[in-house]
């Protein structure tokens, strides 16, 4: 028993033995490495960590003018649109136009039977000139006082009643002819002769597109700068070719949901090219700035409050707080943080630090 715990306490002395070794030893490795760097290195502690400096890109800050424009993307419509459809039921006689084509207000582009209404317009107006003849002979007799007045007040009335019945037959009749309501270009129809029409068929969809509206939103932030016949320009996807318009409408209020302003432009459209429903990017001048410092998109770190950019200083990195202002796709404008002179680091800024030692290679703007 006693041999037991002898060997129980060797074991336990040769470990303590070896933990201490392998500490002594890593302590005198660290102490060669320290004074290796500081014979190498020199007074590295006042070098700013006495590592070789990071090559990093950068620029020097100057003051410019800059057009504060405002990019924004919208949708184009067409200056009027509607879905033609018939106000009665009815039996299609004759279609009077050509799909893709432009038609002129009030010209007819579809006629629906309308023998019956005709019929009933007939009726209507035997009747009216019948109740006109007799209010005609009762006026003459109250004269004489051969009738009452109440008797020639119902023969008015009558003629009167028979009177609106006529002017209701026309008015049937007049939509059984469907007339363009402005001019424009007329697009597919979904009809053919022969076709029984309803209120819910559709027979085409008419278009004016000259001029067109673009339709599209700003920030709230911009919306006292916005004001109506202000010009704006826009291309679209379909075309490379820099349109311009001038705002004609702006929404009263703010979109409480998307905290934006909605505005409409129009723009000329003689050619047909710009179609509606097609995507626009829109550019709205807002203003120019005089002295306006602008730095590449990349130099702008966002940190937990606000932002901030690295500059170098004596060799060596230092952080300025700064704030911008618009942003275009290279270039942000920077309001407060920096001044003419300053060179701003343009790349490397996921590894740089405070002090870090860095070696500028500058970029022309």
């Amino acid at each position: 028993m006693k041999k037991r715990y002898i060997i129980y306490a060797v074991l336990a002395i040769g470990l303590a033995y070896l933990v201490y070794y392998r500490i002594s030893a890593n302590k005198k490795i660290e102490g060669k490495g320290a004074g290796g760097a500081q014979a190498k290195g020199g007074d590295g502690a006042k070098g700013g960590g006495g590592g070789a400096p990071l090559v990093v890109e950068g620029i020097i800050v100057k003051l410019t003018s800059f057009d504060n424009d405002l990019e924004v993307t919208g949708a184009i419509d067409a200056n009027e649109s509607v879905v033609l459809k018939s106000e009665i039921s009815g039996l299609v006689t004759g279609i009077y136009f050509k799909e893709g084509t432009n038609v002129t207000k009030g010209s007819v582009l579809v006629k629906i039977n309308d023998r019956d209404i005709q019929a009933q317009l007939q009726e209507a107006i035997t009747k009216q000139k019948l109740s006109a003849t007799n209010e005609n002979r009762a006026k003459q007799l109250l004269a004489k006082g051969a009738i009452s007045q109440e008797e020639y007040d119902t023969s008015l009335a009558d003629f009167r009643s028979l009177q609106s019945q006529s002017q209701l037959v026309r008015a049937q009749l007049a939509k059984a002819t469907i007339r363009a309501p402005f001019s424009g270009r007329i697009g597919l129809r979904s009809i053919s002769e022969g076709t029984y029409l309803t209120p819910a068929t559709v027979i085409a969809n008419l278009v004016s597109t000259n001029p067109i509206k673009i339709t599209f939103s700003i920030p709230e932030k911009y919306a006292g700068q916005i004001k109506s016949g202000s010009s704006i320009t826009f291309t679209t996807d379909g075309s490379t070719m820099e349109n311009t318009g001038k705002i004609y409408a702006i929404e009263p209020g703010i979109n409480a949901t998307t905290r934006t302003l909605q505005i409409r432009a129009s723009a000329p459209n003689a050619d047909n090219a710009l179609l509606p429903g097609s995507f626009a990017k829109i550019k709205l001048a807002l203003n120019t700035l005089q002295d306006a410092i602008l730095i590449p998109n990349q130099a702008v770190v966002p940190v937990l409050k606000g932002k901030i950019v690295y500059i170098q200083k004596n060799g060596k990195a230092q952080e300025v707080k700064v704030e911008a202002g618009t942003r275009t796709d290279e270039n942000i404008v920077i309001t407060s943080g920096l001044k003419a002179g300053d060179t701003v680091l343009t790349t490397g800024s996921m590894a740089l630090k405070k002090d870090a030692p860095v070696k500028v290679n500058l970029v022309k703007q």
